[in-house]
């Protein structure tokens, strides 16, 4: 039989259901060499707790998450707290040695951040050579995995162009005032949420760094909204919109936009990609298929093609693990691909595609600050002046 992987999770709100089925279902789908055990539950209600904990399989439960460092039997740590709850337990797993994985962005500002890497740093030479993770989840479609090996086999040549937005409609006035609206949680708004993962992507596909930001803009349209369980108002004092543009090292120009304020767009993350031999896109909303366009082709022939991206047969990431062609993947199965190559990692294996650490994503998290240090001061910004 093979061997257990403890896992504790910090957190039983929306992401603790999200990381919760993954660790549940991530043995059941893949072969692993390591078993991955959901362990131990922390969070902050005691009540609501117990009967998540109960729900999803969780052994034990604890309301103080700094009982899990000193806990020899949990080998890593999956946070899915808000970003202000990011850093803390973090770099105090680490310090114990715990392998971490922690929901995106890295961390609600660029000081915290910093203080995660440089612990990752730290754990990764330590005896114990704890590693890191972080849930960016949209790397783990099948599609994108696609994307990403179609660059890496230069069908695509150099890359020209990249355009990419992140557009939501869940966020208008009659939303109440979430942890997501307010600074000291969150850090940023549409920006964290919803940048955060589409600069992540134009980085991991394209395979270089953004070096310049030559423009940005950021906007708040709803200013107060209803604090939960009352009819008072309260102060919303995140983004509901940034846009920018920016330069990548080998000289592709790009566009990134998010907001939380788009009517007819439920969850619209798409990227494309232009190069000198060809095209591709993507977008989440159909998230099986990758479009691509072969410009080496004849003019009475070129145009998009559309892939369907689950053809075990055909190689597509992840797609052996699951159903049958066509048989679709939803949001939840990200998850699921992400834990198992997490495992993999853990088990001195190779994961399917490039896993993001807190290395990783404090790149991602550089460029969300000069962009917002681009807004607010109305000019270009050089990546290397943003540390």
């Amino acid at each position: 039989m093979s061997r257990a992987l403890n896992v504790a999770l910090i957190g039983q709100k929306f992401m603790g259901r999200a990381h919760s089925n993954a660790w549940a279902q991530v043995n059941h789908f893949f072969e692993l060499p390591l078993r991955a055990e959901r362990h131990t539950l922390a969070a902050r209600d005691a009540a609501e707790l117990e009967r998540f904990a109960r729900q999803w399989g969780w052994a034990k439960t604890t309301t103080d998450w700094r009982t899990l460092a000193a806990d020899d039997e949990v080998a890593l740590v999956d946070i899915g707290t808000p970003n202000d709850v990011h850093a803390e337990p973090s770099i105090a797993m680490l310090e114990a040695g715990k392998h971490v994985a922690c929901e995106k962005p890295l961390a609600g500002t660029l000081a915290d951040a910093r203080a995660m890497r440089d612990a990752a740093a730290k754990a990764k030479k330590s005896k114990r050579k704890a590693r890191t993770f972080v849930w960016y989840n949209y790397r783990r479609c099948p599609a994108v995995g696609l994307a990403w090996k179609l660059v890496r086999e230069g069908r695509l040549g150099r890359i020209y162009h990249v355009r990419a937005h992140y557009l939501q409609s869940w966020g208008g006035a009659d939303t109440p005032l979430l942890w997501r609206f307010q600074k000291k949680y969150a850090g940023t708004g549409a920006h964290g949420d919803l940048n955060a993962h589409i600069v992540d992507m134009a980085r991991f596909l394209v395979g270089e760094e953004v070096t310049t930001i030559h423009g940005a803009i950021e906007r708040t349209f709803v200013k107060e909204r209803t604090i939960p369980g009352t009819k008072k108002k309260g102060k919303s004092d995140v983004d509901d919109a940034v846009l920018f543009l920016a330069s990548f090292a080998g000289g592709a120009s790009a566009s990134f936009e998010a907001t939380r304020l788009a009517h007819g767009h439920q969850n619209d993350n798409s990227i494309e990609l232009n190069g000198e031999k060809g095209s591709l896109r993507f977008s989440f909303e159909d998230m099986n298929v990758l479009w691509f366009c072969d410009g080496t082709q004849p003019l009475e022939t070129r145009g998009w093609q559309r892939i369907m991206c689950t053809s075990a047969g055909g190689g597509h990431p992840y797609a052996k693990h699951w159903w049958p062609d066509a048989h679709v993947l939803g949001y939840e199965h990200g998850f699921v691909n992400m834990a198992a190559d997490i495992v993999r990692v853990l088990s001195g294996e190779a994961p399917e595609l490039p896993l993001p650490d807190f290395e990783d994503a404090y790149q991602t998290q550089r460029v969300l600050e000069a962009a917002l240090v681009s807004a607010r001061e109305r000019t270009a910004i050089s990546l290397s002046d943003v540390r």
